[in-house]
Formats: structure tokens, sequence, C-alpha cells
């Protein structure tokens, strides 16, 4: 803001290589630090009309007083740290590159540094010591990059990453439909993708498509064709096809007869009829499995498309793609609230856009060889949907309820749906009216045992940035197991209620101050009764990725925080810090704290915004699950509101349970 006052920016102590390292003595070093300096300057100058500037000194923070203790503990007093003092460090705190290779570590931060080693022994100091916590490589804030959970158990067991129209490059009634967003999905690590396939034109071949909409077809052969490339790029465990079924029986002769050309071996599907348990994700490594609807009719609908009847996509405010990111993800318990006192009677089933071809569902026989090659079979069973709730011992299935209809389930037979997804799968899918691909609260459908929380991945928005960082987990391979909780029946045949009133199983305190990388240290879960901490360090990167008057024309940009938690409802909270003014790197050090109740699936949220005078600028943002966050301090990166990385910007915190 151009009339603050500015304080004086704290520096860093000098910076004194230890022995065995010098900067190169040819000039390289002497031009990079001038570079670095003419850059300072000219990140602290602005312009604020023809005949005036405003110069602001660029801050370099200090290192943190707990990241100095931390170096003075394991250097046993010394000002540099070698190779067997950050070995002890290492294997203490459970980072990777531990015991045998502590020696690399210190080369690469040498040379990350620009320092290189002329004798002796190569040792860091306090401000290099810092540099290797803000490495996001040699030091990240997930515990472990590989699958560490137990993968042998049914399909049902798990939490699945899972696509909604999974063809849309954008909205629901008018953008194009490619093969382009399978693709991204499945570099990302999603495992269900969702194909609505129609007859051609000509009704002799078959697109994929959003049926009666604006919505341009891509042909399935290509979208087929994609997966197989793609399939297991970012993970080795099964990629789901869920096919919303328009097809005549021939066509789905045709599509059957494509199926298995494409995929050949790698494609599963069971000998038996019916499934009395589904497989697990190791036995289904590398496989590529098929769920679907009963066959729906292809209708030539009396009204024709929206095409042919000159409706053009209307958005209401707030409603188009690039606005959806803002929005707040609405509390869980207020939609079940707002559910339970709706007029629509939802329990028999709404009809919104994509259930409205089911009271006409085509009576003619699925072609044999197309339902034979269906492993995951689903559909609604007619009446009440309590009634669709009801397991049977025989056989298992899979659900399709939209978030409407599991609101408003939910708000009367909550314990219903997690005693059916024990053995059963429940898919979640966005309801009609989301024509700019939103999405909805997903521990919606999370804390009720849902395994296909469906998301229009191709949307933006805080809801994707909580399914983006609960996906984090296990090693990001798409398949996250439910906790025990959510599994378990008493003996007196009750399951989990997720309304009912849980008691606190840890404190989480958070602590702040600045912003360039995440630093954490986090002590490990112990007994029920013990807190977590978060403190919040330092940040940075800002200057480095965005151009000097991004934020703010005329001085740096005023800093603040978000922290909270995504979880169950007495769980999800958000907190704010004060707003730092005019800095590149914002210290905030401030505090909160934060009881959880079911720390299990809980989801730490973390945004970073710049004060305007009118909207507030976005700084970045980050969601991470909590019961995957690694001891000790952790460099953890931001990232944009598309949910991709930033380049360098990155906070400085720390866990602690206490």
């Amino acid at each position: 803001m151009p009339n603050r006052e500015k304080g004086s920016p704290r520096a860093s102590p000098p910076h004194t290589p230890p022995p065995g390292t010098e900067d190169e003595g040819d000039g390289t070093g002497t031009a990079a630090a001038a570079a670095v300096a003419a850059a300072a300057a000219e990140m602290g100058t602005y312009r604020c009309c023809i005949f005036f500037t405003r110069r602001f000194a660029l801050e370099d923070a200090s290192t943190p007083d707990d990241v100095r203790a931390l170096f003075t503990r394991y250097a046993a007093g010394a000002p540099y740290m070698g190779a067997d003092d950050l070995r002890r460090y290492l294997a203490a705190s459970g980072a990777p590159g531990g015991g045998e290779d502590a020696e690399q570590v210190v080369d690469r931060v040498l040379q990350d540094r620009s320092r290189t080693p002329r004798f002796g022994r190569p040792a860091l100091t306090v401000d290099d010591f810092r540099h290797l916590l803000f490495s996001e490589d040699l030091n990240p804030p997930i515990r472990s990059s590989q699958v560490h959970q137990d993968m042998n158990a049914p399909l049902s067991h798990y939490f699945i990453y899972t696509g909604h129209n999974s063809y849309l490059t954008g909205n629901q009634l008018s953008s194009d439909c490619s093969d382009l967003p399978i693709i991204k999905a499945l570099q990302l690590g999603v495992r269900v993708i969702e194909l609505d396939i129609w007859p051609n034109s000509s009704k002799d071949d078959v697109d994929v498509l959003h049926g009666r909409t604006l919505t341009a077809p891509v042909s399935l052969i290509k979208c087929l064709r994609s997966i197989k490339e793609y399939a297991f790029v970012a993970s080795p465990y099964p990629v789901i096809i869920t096919l919303e079924d328009h097809l005549t029986p021939d066509l789905q002769a045709k599509v059957a007869k494509m199926v298995l050309e494409v995929f050949g071996d790698i494609l599963y599907y069971p000998e038996s009829k019916h499934l009395q348990e589904f497989p697990s994700p190791e036995a289904l490594k590398g496989r590529i499995i098929l769920s679907t609807k009963p066959p729906k009719e292809y209708l030539e609908s009396k009204g024709g498309t929206m095409k042919e009847r000159g409706v053009e996509p209307q958005f209401k405010k707030g409603e188009s793609e690039e606005a959806a990111w803002g929005m707040e993800v609405p509390d869980i318990q207020d939609e079940m609230q707002v559910a339970e006192r709706s007029d629509d009677d939802l329990l028999y089933r709404e009809r919104g856009m994509e259930d409205d071809d089911e009271q006409k569902t085509c009576k003619k026989p699925m072609a044999p060889e197309y339902k034979h090659l269906i492993t995951i079979k689903a559909g609604k069973p007619k009446g009440a949907l309590a009634d669709a709730l009801k397991s049977d011992p025989d056989k298992v299935r899979r659900l399709s309820l939209s978030e409407q209809e599991l609101a408003k389930v939910a708000a009367r037979h909550g314990p219903n749906i997690v005693r059916f997804t024990h053995r059963n799968m429940l898919r979640i899918y966005p309801k009609g009216t989301r024509f700019d691909s939103s999405n909805y609260n997903p521990f919606l459908g999370w804390v009720h045992g849902a395994q296909m929380v469906a998301f229009n991945m191709q949307g933006y928005g805080r809801a994707l940035w909580l399914m983006q960082g609960f996906y984090k987990a296990n090693g990001g391979c798409g398949y996250v197991k439910k906790p025990d909780f959510l599994m378990q029946t008493c003996p007196d045949g009750k399951v989990f209620d997720p309304k009912a009133d849980l008691p606190v199983k840890a404190t989480l305190k958070v602590h702040g101050t600045s912003g360039l990388s995440l630093l954490y240290e986090v002590l490990k879960w112990a007994d029920p009764d013990t807190g977590f901490q978060v403190k919040v360090y330092m940040g940075d990167g800002w200057q480095k990725d965005f151009d000097q008057t991004h934020f703010d024309t005329y001085s740096p940009p005023d800093f603040y925080t978000k922290v909270g938690i995504a979880g169950v409802p007495s769980d999800s909270v958000m907190r704010k810090t004060k707003v730092v003014e005019d800095s590149w790197v914002p210290v905030w050090d401030e505090e909160f704290v934060f009881p959880l109740t079911v720390p299990e699936i809980a989801v730490l949220r973390v945004e970073v915004h710049e004060q305007d005078v009118s909207d507030d600028d976005f700084g970045g943002q980050t969601a991470l699950p909590v019961m995957e966050l690694r001891p000790g301090i952790r460099a953890v990166p931001l990232f944009d509101h598309k949910g991709l990385k930033f380049r360098n910007v990155k906070l400085l915190m720390r866990f602690e349970f206490s």
C-alpha cells in the first residue's frame, strides 16, 4: 500500500565459509553476487509517478532460533556441522539420505550454494543447514514417497482417486471432449476414469461426450488407447473405467471387441457372474477393470439437444470456470442439515441431469460379450435409497449417489452407509447443476466410507486442493487404505456414526512466523491425549516466481496466511494470521491450536494471500494429510490455484505433539 511507513529490515548475520570451502576465485562468484544484488535493487524500487520512486530494501531473513538450536545440538556447539554430525541428525530425524549418504548430502548442499571444497573435510554452516532443511528433494514433508500401506485387502477397503466426466476440458455444457484431460488425470495418479459413451451421429460407432449438451465428441477408441498408454505412469495399481452407458446392444458388442483389442491381457474380468468379494489392489496391479451401470436406452430426445433447441449455456454469478476456485468448501454438517430440511424427498432418488434417463432404462438384454467384461456391476435398485444400502451376502456391487442424495440419506442413515461400504463400493458424483465443473466437500463421502468420491479434475478450487492433498498419502499411488474405525463392526452390531460426538484424540498447535519454505518439526503420534503442534517459521520465493508489481504496483506485498484443518465437522476450522505489510519475506510468528477427533483422515490446509483494497490476491496453497507428515523439520512447497507447484515459493513451519 503506497502510504505506509517502512520499518528497518532484519538482516541475517554475515556468512562465513567453514574450513574446506571457499568461493571460486575465477570471478564467477563475484559476478553472480553482483547479478543478485542488481536484481535485489530492482525488486526493491517502485515508481509511484513520473518524478518519484520508492525504494524498499529486500529483507534477508535470519535463520530461526529453533534451527540454530538444532544445529548447535548436533554440531556439539561447534560453528560447523561435519558429515558425522549430519549423519546423527539424519538418523534421528528419519530424513532421507541417512547414514552412509551424509557426505553426499553435504556435497550437494555446498554445490547448491556455489561453494566448492578446497581442502580438508567439507562441513556445513548454520546457513547451509537451513538451506538443507529448505530443500524439498533432501527434506520432503511426506513421510514416504513409496507405497507403505497394506495393499492386499479388497478394493472396498480403500479410498480411490476418482474422476468425474474425465473427458471434459472445461465446463459441463459447452467445453470440448478430449483424451487430454484423461491423460493429465492419469499422470496425476487418478485411478478411476469416467467415460459417457453414446452412439455417434450415424449410429455405427461410439463417441464419448456429455449427452444432449454442446460438448463436442471424441472417439471412444482414442480415449481407450490413451488410457492404455498412460494408465500406469504414476501408479502401478489398477485403473477402473466407469462407463456411463447409453448404447444399444449391437454397439455394446462393438465396445466389447474394441476394449479387448486395445487392452488385451491387461484387462481383468472375472469368470463368475457375480463377485462375492472384490479383488485387492495388489492382485490387480497393472490391470484395467470396467464398471458400468445397467445399459441405458439411447433416446431421441423429443426436444432435441441443447444445440438443436438453440439453448446457450448460462452461468450464474460466481459460476464461471475461473471464479470457482475462490469459493470456500461448504461444511458437511450444514449440507446434511439443509438436505434433511429440504422439501424434495431425495431419499427416493434425485432426478438430476445424470439420472433423467434412468426411468427409461432399456429393456433389451445386454450384449453378452459386453456384460462378461464388467467386473464392478453397478446400478440403483428401485425404491427408497435407504433400501439400496442393504448388502447382499452373496455378491458385492457399486452404488452411485449424487452429493445431494448422499447428504440427504446421511442425515438419517449415516451408519447404514458406513456398513454398506464395508463390502460394497459407493461412488459419489457432483450434482447436475455444477455446470462450471466445480466440486463439493469430499469429506461428505469419506467420513461415510465412500470409496469413489468423484471430482471434476479439470476444474479448480479449494475442494480440489483437498482432494489433491488427501491423495498425497500412501506414496501418491491413488489408493489410500480406509482407517480401521470405518471398517469395524462392534459386537453389538454398531458401526461408526459420523454424526456422533467423538473424543479428542490429538490437539494440533500451530505457531507461525514467515514464508519461503515450509519447515516442519513433527513428533511421532503418541497416546490419544497428546497434542499436535505446528509452528510456521518463515517463507520466501515470491520475488523469484512473480513480477515485482504482481501483487502491488507501488510497494512490496502485504501477505497473510490462513491455516486450518479439513476433516469431520468437529475438526474443520480455518484461522488467519495478521497481515505483514510491505515484505517479500513475511514473518507472522503466530500460534494456533486445533483439537482433532479424527486425525486419521484430517488434512492440513495452508493458504497465503496478499491483502488488497479490493479483492485479495492469491499467494499459494498446500494441503497435506496429517497422518503422513514426517517427524523432523521439513520443506513443503506451495502450489498455485490450479494445483501446479511453484518453482520457489514455500513456507517454513514446525509441527510437534505436546
